[in-house]
């Protein structure tokens, strides 16, 4: 008795004969459903290089118009940790989330036919059964990643570079990317592209559909003149039109990234002075904090943690006031406000997440609390700090798994990856450990 393992499909057994002769052959009626199909009626036809997997997992449901937000961050929205709200300890754990979507394989074809299938093998010569099957395995290898069962297993995040806007750095390169910003995606299960500067829009395009998701950093470029803001709005306006259309694709900002999310979503420069530079925040969660996509996973003795204890590291000196916020439409209902911090009776935004698209904002680093050390009075180490920067970057990634972008060969995917660069140490004259430059 012969045995072969047909990858996708169940196994099939061949028993032969002592003289080489077909005795019989016979399968399961599902023995042929590609691998991570869902169970048709019957079964299915044999997997084929050319099925793709054009299913993506929907953006999310429309927001709700203010009217019938249920405290979804205007001014008046109580905060789950504040002197006025009541304190966040003893809170019962945000509801668990239902896992999402998996990405199924087109199938076709009944229960008949897929025995149909079976029973022309029969007919066959044993030999010729065992070509057949040969042919059937490699085409199977050859399948697309997106017929790989469950979600994307491996990501591949942007992180979006910027002009060097520090004196020390001009002499290693034009733009930059931060390692830390590298190593908090990396620590989740990613890997990175740099999305380098002065770039044809066909490449930008070319690499928004390779990527599984971006990220914009923190920095110091101007908002509005900066090629670091033209790239990203390409990046932006094309995550827009691809969630729009059933293609799942994350976008993240942090600091000067969540204060560019503000401008590409308002079309103007909202933001207000405050004195928020080298300092460690715990948060006040809104209400809308347990629904949300970010958070509502969140343990409860992590909530308490980010509620009572500065665990995020704030180097900004501009943010978006809450009073800014809530009187620009285009802002109120594009964003859900998760999370507020206050300086001297300045309330501004501190976390962000889109209603309709995997969009995420926060004036906060999470990057920082596990890879950056220069700042040490800034920047928490507790192990509560690191668990909650691990959730944070837990979280981006398994958005990214839910992308089913690719590049179109591993050759093009290798030279693009973020380790063909090596990082400069830079922690003897600037606030980064390591930074990648590019030219």
């Amino acid at each position: 008795m012969g045995t072969v393992g047909l990858p996708g499909c169940k196994r099939i057994l061949l028993l032969l004969s002592h003289s080489g002769r077909e005795k019989r052959l016979t399968a399961q009626p599902s023995a042929l459903r590609p691998l991570g199909s869902r169970r048709a009626a019957g079964g299915c036809c044999p997997p084929c290089p050319a099925l793709l997997c054009p299913a993506r997992p929907s953006a999310g449901a429309r927001p709700p118009p203010p009217s019938q937000r249920e405290e979804s961050g205007d001014k008046s929205a109580r905060c789950l940790q504040c002197p006025t709200a009541g304190g966040g300890a003893g809170r019962t754990p945000f509801p668990s989330v239902p896992r999402g979507r998996s990405r199924n394989c087109v199938q076709s074809g009944s229960g008949r036919a897929a025995m149909g299938h079976v029973a022309g093998l029969a007919a066959l010569p044993a030999s010729a059964v065992l070509l057949l099957l040969l042919r059937c395995a490699t085409a199977a290898s050859l399948a697309p990643r997106g017929c790989e069962p469950g979600p994307n297993e491996r990501p591949i995040v942007g992180i979006l570079s910027q002009e060097c806007h520090f004196d020390e750095f001009h002499k290693f390169g034009s733009s930059y990317i931060a390692a830390s910003y590298v190593k908090f995606l990396e620590s989740a299960g990613a890997r990175i592209v740099p999305i380098r500067l002065n770039l044809s829009d066909e490449e930008y395009d070319r690499i928004f559909h390779s990527i599984n998701g971006v990220l914009f950093p923190g920095g110091g470029v101007d908002l509005k003149t900066s090629e670091y803001s033209r790239v990203a709005k390409i990046f932006y306006r094309k995550a827009l039109e691809a969630n729009d259309k059933g293609d799942y694709f994350p976008v993240w900002g942090t600091c000067l990234g969540h204060e560019l999310l503000t401008y590409l979503t308002s079309g103007e420069i909202l933001l207000v002075n405050t004195k928020t530079n080298g300092f460690s925040l715990p948060l006040n969660f809104t209400s809308a904090a347990k629904r949300s996509r970010l958070f509502k996973n969140l343990p409860n003795d992590l909530l308490h943690a980010f509620a009572n204890e500065p665990l995020t590291s704030n180097f900004h000196v501009w943010s978006i006031s809450m009073e800014n916020f809530t009187k620009n439409e285009k802002l109120y209902n594009f964003y859900n406000i998760l999370t507020t911090n206050i300086d001297n009776e300045v309330e501004f935004i501190s976390t962000m997440e889109a209603y309709k698209y995997p969009i995420y904002g926060v004036q906060w680093h999470p990057e920082k609390n596990s890879f950056e050390w220069k700042n040490s009075s800034g920047i928490p180490h507790s192990s509560s700090a690191i668990r909650a920067a691990h959730y944070i970057a837990d979280f981006f990634i398994n958005e990214a798994r839910k992308s089913l972008h690719r590049f179109p060969s591993e050759g093009e995917e290798t030279k693009e990856l973020i380790y063909n660069y090596t990082p400069t140490y830079t922690g003897t004259f600037s606030s980064f450990q390591q930074v990648y430059f590019f030219d």
